[in-house]
């Protein structure tokens, strides 16, 4: 397990399917010489005992700092958002997928700004 108690199969599968910022879609470079471009571990839902393969994901060091713990129901109307070009349409399909269950959960009053 690494750091954030994410197992290596885990891990590994992730980073073959992440290659790109989930949410922004900033493609992950050496090549790439700002810090904000690089891979972080993110939790699409805000809680670290959730560790699975639809919650765990990689994400831009920029988009996991401006995230935070906000839930992603609310993050993605944020200002951050709207100024990269994020909306629910251009995120990849595993945040898509965390995004029909936040929504649902928002709808029904089960979620709040902060998850």
């Amino acid at each position: 397990m690494n750091r954030w108690g994410i197992p290596e199969w885990l891990e590994r599968e992730v980073k073959e399917r992440d290659d790109r910022c989930v949410y922004s879609g900033i493609e992950f470079s050496a090549d790439n010489p700002s810090r904000r471009c690089k891979p972080s571990w993110e939790h699409i839902v805000n809680d670290a005992r959730i560790v699975t393969r639809e919650n765990i994901a990689l994400c831009c060091i920029g988009c996991n700092a401006s995230k935070g713990p906000k839930a992603l129901a609310f993050w993605i109307w944020s200002k951050y958002c709207a100024t990269h070009g994020i909306t629910p349409d251009s995120v990849s399909s595993v945040v898509k997928a965390a995004l029909v269950v936040q929504t649902t959960a928002v709808a029904n009053g089960a979620a709040t700004p902060s998850g």
